[in-house]
């Protein structure tokens, strides 16, 4: 597990960055600067940018993460990544005539509510083109575990991006309509970037001979665009079904919500860049032992971390919310903890996605990514109706919740392994604790001094029982080093 802890404390440090900078675009430079209507407008493109995402990558980033470690020599992995590169195209180009033959149709559709959209709907499709290739030669490099640059472009460019051109339309540089197109582009430019980062790593001798298992392959691929396509409808559903049912502003408040409660999966997204492909290769190794250890190890270890997040953002949250300027933000605090639990319960899942995603039972995922699909439609429909954004956090928690639980038990199934044991009870027991405690206290006090000392005391009294209970030697060993002043795993 070293190079699992090096490469995931590195990334833990760049998707910290990466929020912080974000935490300031959607905080304050979006509200102020955009305001809320172009604000719900990017929210809504992106999103819906995102659940068009895997219908564009046709499952091709899995599919590298899946294969790459079954082939033996260098030939084989040739053919292979000069196959697998090409994947998106099947789809690229019938979506591309698609919309440009039904343009105006797509953008009366899209636009019932807020008008606005009419004039972008080729965002939609441009960021998604982008995104998918991105995601491909990510995986590129993923695959020869080099997971931290492929990170810091996924998570700290774009909202740098956002930034600086926030910045601009600040200053005048730029109006509200050319931020869109110019955050397109830049998309286009860590697409590129990502390209010959991952060529320089691994640049295959280009064939046009098959893989002897292209069948395989394509199979593969076909049901995780399905799945991915279906999955990505519980991610970003909620912001495109909002628009059509309350004004575009609401959209704005809700995604502020869930990008303070998306914090608490800041270690697991920074564990799976590079876990996954150590998963994939377990599995095609049939070596049962070494993936039962990479998904207890992983459970409980973001399990642990991503509790201590839930506990900063939760406890913190009404006095955070009372130093924004638009007090209707606040509106969404349960947003937050609806959503932030949502993202714990994933956490503690730990590799169990990469799993079910490149075992033999893969075949799995589609039914279940389709079942959540619905379920969270046919929720949030209802539910959004009746409590509004809070309706649309309500259907994901359920949902989440649900088939989380029942993906363990097919797992435990299928190869007698879980990701759970009685250090997880303590340690949820824990969180709980000090959770119901600490908000049980009003401190009455300026709102940034509050912040200041609930961050404390959470941080003092959740890592000493942490460390007491011993349920993960690594986090133990974490602790123990920074007490010596030795920042590393």
């Amino acid at each position: 597990m070293g190079i699992v802890f090096n490469q995931s404390y590195k990334n833990i440090i760049i998707i910290s960055i990466a929020i912080l900078i974000g935490a300031v675009n959607t905080l304050y430079f979006y509200p102020v600067f955009l305001k809320e209507e172009y604000y719900g407008l990017v929210v809504f493109l992106l999103a819906t940018s995102n659940l068009l995402m895997p219908l564009v990558a046709f499952g091709s980033q899995h599919t590298i993460i899946k294969y790459y470690s079954s082939y033996s020599n260098k030939n084989e992995r040739d053919s292979f990544m000069s196959s697998v590169i090409l994947i998106p195209l099947f789809t690229i180009i019938p979506i591309s005539l698609i919309v440009i033959e039904f343009h105006d149709l797509i953008g009366k559709f899209l636009s019932v509510q807020n008008p606005i959209i009419d004039s972008y709907v080729w965002v939609i499709f441009l960021v998604a083109f982008a995104t998918s290739y991105f995601e491909v030669f990510y995986s590129w490099a993923r695959v020869q575990l080099k997971s931290v640059f492929g990170n810091f472009l996924k998570e700290i460019f774009p909202r740098l991006s956002v930034f600086s051109l926030l910045i601009c339309v600040y200053f005048g540089l730029i109006n509200k309509e050319e931020f869109v197109w110019w955050l397109t582009g830049l998309y286009y430019l860590r697409l590129f970037i990502m390209i010959m980062y991952s060529f320089s790593l691994y640049f295959p001798k280009i064939t046009f001979s098959l893989p002897r298992n292209i069948g395989s392959i394509l199979t593969y691929s076909f049901y995780i665009f399905l799945a991915g396509s279906a999955a990505s409808i519980l991610i970003d559903i909620d912001k495109f079904m909002i628009p059509q049912k309350e004004a575009i502003s609401q959209t704005a408040f809700y995604a502020v919500a869930v990008f303070i409660a998306t914090v608490v999966e800041i270690p697991g997204r920074a564990m799976f860049q590079i876990i996954n492909p150590l998963v994939a290769k377990a599995l095609n190794e049939n070596n049962i032992k070494e993936l039962s250890n990479l998904y207890s190890k992983s459970s409980i270890n973001l399990l642990i971390v991503a509790g201590l997040f839930f506990l900063l953002i939760n406890i913190n949250i009404e006095p955070f919310y009372n130093l924004m300027s638009n007090p209707s933000y606040g509106d969404a605090i349960w947003v937050v903890l609806m959503i932030s639990t949502s993202k714990l319960i994933l956490m503690s899942f730990g590799c169990g996605p990469a799993i079910l995603a490149t075992a033999k039972f893969y075949k799995i995922t589609l039914p279940f990514s389709i079942l959540m699909a619905i379920a969270v439609y046919f929720l949030n429909d209802i539910l959004i109706d009746i409590y509004s954004i809070n309706g649309a956090a309500l259907s994901t928690l359920i949902v989440v919740f649900i088939f989380t639980v029942l993906k363990i038990l097919y797992i435990k199934i299928k190869l007698n392994i879980s990701p759970y044991s009685t250090n997880s009870i303590k340690v949820l027991a824990s969180i709980l604790v000090v959770y119901f405690l600490l908000n049980s206290f009003d401190l009455k006090l300026n709102s940034i001094l509050e912040i200041a000392v609930n961050t404390f005391v959470i941080l003092f009294l959740y890592l000493i029982i942490i460390y007491k209970l011993e349920a993960s030697k690594a986090i133990n060993s974490f602790i123990n080093n920074l007490f010596r002043g030795e920042f590393r795993l």
